[in-house]
């Protein structure tokens, strides 16, 4: 898993971490995240250096899509996106939509997962820790907070960026002590190959 808080700000180590050739790949590219959000540039960007590194981009948004749909991108294509956004938004639709289970079996089977912000943050086991950050009342429809927990770290997003680095801190404040968290800067990475987990920047 390549976890980022901006992919195109780390779209470099990508080539090195999955170590093929990318040119010629595709990718399932799922916004749903932001659709809710005002801003939804860093959307645009992503999608940008997917295409700039000669990806195909596949766009696939969970809000109106068929489990079918789903089944067919999220199986077909080489690689996974999720982006940024409100995770508790993407969690909601991730779990009611069934993408879920999808990406957590592709993930099992090897495929490269790419996660940006909310796209890294529902990677973890459960998304209470950034109610600070994220609101929660745009998901009136999710149950529970429990997420993907395909990795036992919490992944904060945009630390020590601007707009987001005073709740980075608070929430890095209240949770040091209880969660394993990883305070990401939109020029680090975390990266997940089996039990190996690493930290690279740019």
């Amino acid at each position: 898993m390549f976890l980022a808080a901006s992919f195109s700000d780390v779209m470099s180590l990508f080539i090195e971490f999955v170590g093929e050739q990318v040119k010629g790949k595709s990718v399932t590219f799922i916004p749903t995240a932001s659709i809710i959000e005002q801003y939804t540039g860093h959307v645009s960007n992503d999608q940008l250096a997917f295409e700039a590194l000669g990806i195909k981009v596949d766009v696939l948004e969970l809000t109106n899509a068929t489990l079918e749909e789903i089944l067919e991108k999220l199986t077909s294509n080489d690689y996974i996106f999720v982006s940024g956004g409100n995770t508790f938004f993407l969690l909601q639709e991730l779990k009611r939509s069934g993408a879920d289970q999808i990406i957590i079996d592709q993930v099992a089977q090897g495929k490269v997962y790419i996660g940006t912000s909310a796209g890294s943050m529902v990677m973890s086991p459960d998304i209470k820790y950034i109610e600070a950050m994220d609101e929660r009342a745009k998901a009136l429809l999710l149950e529970g907070t429990t997420a993907l927990g395909l990795i036992d770290k919490y992944p904060i997003a945009h630390f020590k960026n601007a707009p987001f680095a005073e709740v980075v801190d608070q929430i890095i404040e209240d949770f040091m002590d209880q969660l394993p968290l990883v305070p990401l800067s939109n020029h680090q990475v975390l990266l997940i190959r089996g039990e190996q987990i690493d930290i690279k920047q740019i």
